[in-house]
């Protein structure tokens, strides 16, 4: 199994209609493919994380990256991983900046509480950090 974590940027401005859009899309094909993971949207940024079958979550990182909405992708950390951190979600989800509801890092830190890897706890924790300060 695999897990993947990267950012990206959004070409145009994050509002609900393209969250949701991004977010049923997500949802629908990671059922199918067998992939899970936690999408943390903070500004015009985002930080995912997407596991699964090693070639499930290539075809999945690979179809994001030919998304025309995205760009500016950073690949953080691929690895091998034996248990799925968010193996419950098809595709969990928290909005970070000026429109959440509620303090992101604390929203943030509580979704990734039982991420038993802690570079990648940090790496949620420091992005919502980060865009926590800049809303």
């Amino acid at each position: 199994m695999l897990q993947l974590a990267y950012i990206s940027t959004s070409r145009q401005p994050v509002d609900q209609a393209l969250l949701d859009d991004i977010l049923a899309a997500s949802r629908r094909n990671n059922v199918r493919c067998g992939v899970t993971g936690l999408l943390v949207s903070g500004g015009k940024r985002f930080l995912q994380v997407l596991e699964g079958p090693d070639q499930a979550v290539l075809a999945t990182y690979a179809r994001i990256q030919n998304d025309a909405r995205h760009f500016a992708f950073v690949s953080l950390s691929t690895k091998p991983v034996e248990a799925r951190a968010f193996g419950e979600w098809s595709m969990a989800y928290h909005q970070g900046g000026a429109a959440a509801d509620g303090d992101l890092v604390a929203v943030v830190e509580a979704l990734a509480a039982d991420i038993a890897d802690p570079n990648l706890r940090a790496q949620f924790s420091g992005f919502a950090r980060l865009h926590d300060q800049a809303a």
